[in-house]
């Protein structure tokens, strides 16, 4: 899947653009300072930067410039400033494309997609949960053991696919409401449980492929046995 390392020190830009992104099939890694993106992007790797201008200790200019002289991942860089002259310096430093500060969330989310399609890098819609094929394209799922397709309701789909694109996470019950049915949404937390347990009994012939399993007091996350 498509890894995109967010590096901003405004925890609410992070999560706002975090949403978005994993609505789209993408693994988002935060990180609130430049040090701390340096330092993960030396070990680990990612597909694309999207990257603040005003941080503490390494600020995004310095970033970008040592991002770009060990490689050529794509960089998307987010600021307060829309003076040409920043966007000139930007360009200069080695950054692909430039987004001021307030932006619409959706086009983010077009530039990035711009951005990775530049590059050639595919935006995975699937996750494979051992015989279990979760297809985001066409909201249908494939069961790899007998060749069969099957559509299931629209909220149970994303509810399970959310749990599945960060297999192992704990997501707490307040957050799967949010961001499934939304913050307007006016019912109460029973509504995962009662779609949690339909996810249950509607996968009960592949639980040796993978479980949704609740944490007591915290929420619930899927682990995946075979992949």
């Amino acid at each position: 899947m498509t890894t995109v390392m967010v590096v901003d020190d405004e925890a609410h830009i992070r999560e706002l653009i975090k949403l978005y992104l994993e609505d789209e099939g993408m693994i988002v890694v935060e990180k609130s300072n430049g040090e701390e993106a340096w330092q993960y992007y030396c070990q680990h790797s990612v597909d694309l930067i999207v990257l603040d201008v005003m941080m503490p200790r390494i600020d995004g200019w310095e970033l970008c410039r040592k991002l770009r002289e060990t490689g050529d991942k794509p960089i998307l860089m987010i600021t307060a400033k829309g003076e040409p002259a920043e966007r000139i310096k930007g360009f200069q430093l080695g950054t692909d494309d430039y987004l001021v500060k307030p932006f619409e969330p959706v086009e983010l989310v077009l530039r990035v997609k711009a951005l990775l399609k530049r590059y050639r890098i595919s935006i995975s819609q699937t996750v494979k949960l051992g015989t279990v094929v979760l297809d985001k394209t066409n909201y249908q799922i494939r069961y790899t053991d007998t060749g069969f397709t099957d559509t299931i309701p629209l909220k149970e789909f994303e509810l399970l696919y959310m749990l599945a694109i960060h297999h192992g996470k704990v997501y707490t019950r307040d957050t799967l409401l949010q961001q499934i049915w939304g913050y307007e949404y006016e019912g109460d937390e029973r509504t995962i449980d009662t779609h949690i347990k339909r996810l249950r009994d509607r996968f009960s012939a592949y639980e040796y492929d993978f479980k949704i399993v609740t944490l007591r007091g915290l929420g619930y996350r899927l682990e995946v046995y075979h992949d």
